[in-house]
């Protein structure tokens, strides 16, 4: 089972630090779409040995971030010789991730989504990635770890449950290509996914992905271009009495 990723990642570098070393190890192949001018995201592809390519096609036309572009030029530099994979930069697959889709049977007319974990901060993260009870336990049970929020899904009026832009996973021989009007990051990710009928929209019951995430931050905070603070640029002791519901409390 062959498995090639499109990463398009901007003024991300801090989250990418984090995610791709991990997720290297779960795909034949990555391609990270950045700015010419993010020298970070480009030197973290050259320690990892991941190709880069550096372009400004998410500008063109005056665009503030029209990501659709940018994951087109990803995908065409890929082999299209299995599965293609859309995840975001904050993004991590779990343990046994291909294995549990190889236990999956997947369809190849299908488009696959899959819930994730969201983790609100650098320290939640720390402290927890390493004491997390396991997503699989007994061998058969997929619980998801109580110190982790639950992400929502996209359930559209019109469409129905729609696999969002965080993890979207379809086979190349489909030939599908993403969606660049609007401008920016909005809905193009759903527009993408309604190529499918509702009936071949599958959500992957087996694993979670993890979602990282600096702060909280309203929906859309950064579909235009990042915004919230950078990832893990604070100490620990201004943070205890983690909620992950209302993040952490003052010690005041």
């Amino acid at each position: 089972m062959r498995i090639e990723a499109v990463v398009v990642c901007k003024d991300y570098s801090d989250f990418l630090a984090h995610t791709l070393p991990e997720n290297l190890n779960h795909l034949d192949r990555i391609i990270v779409v950045t700015h010419p001018n993010d020298k970070a995201t480009q030197a973290l592809c050259t320690k990892y040995g991941v190709d880069c390519l550096e372009t400004e096609v998410m500008h063109d036309e005056g665009d503030q971030f029209n990501k659709g572009r940018a994951i087109n030029l990803g995908l065409s530099h890929l082999r299209h010789e299995g599965w293609l994979l859309h995840m975001d930069a904050d993004v991590l697959l779990p343990h046994r991730f291909k294995s549990m889709l190889r236990l999956s049977k997947l369809n190849e007319r299908y488009l696959y989504g899959a819930d994730r974990l969201n983790s609100k901060s650098y320290e939640h993260w720390r402290m927890h990635r390493n004491k997390t009870i396991p997503q699989h336990q007994w061998r058969c049970l997929v619980i998801p770890p109580g110190e982790f929020v639950l992400g929502s899904r996209l359930i559209h009026q019109e469409y129905g449950y729609c696999p969002i832009g965080y993890f979207q996973l379809w086979h190349s021989s489909l030939k599908r290509k993403y969606p660049i009007i609007g401008g920016s990051a909005e809905h193009t990710d759903v527009l993408f996914a309604i190529q499918w009928d509702r009936k071949d929209r599958i959500l992957l019951p087996e694993f979670f992905v993890y979602h990282l995430e600096s702060e909280a931050s309203p929906m859309g905070t950064n579909w235009g271009g990042r915004k919230t603070k950078k990832y893990g640029d604070q100490p620990d002791e201004k943070l205890p009495n983690f909620d992950p519901h209302k993040g952490y409390k003052s010690k005041n």
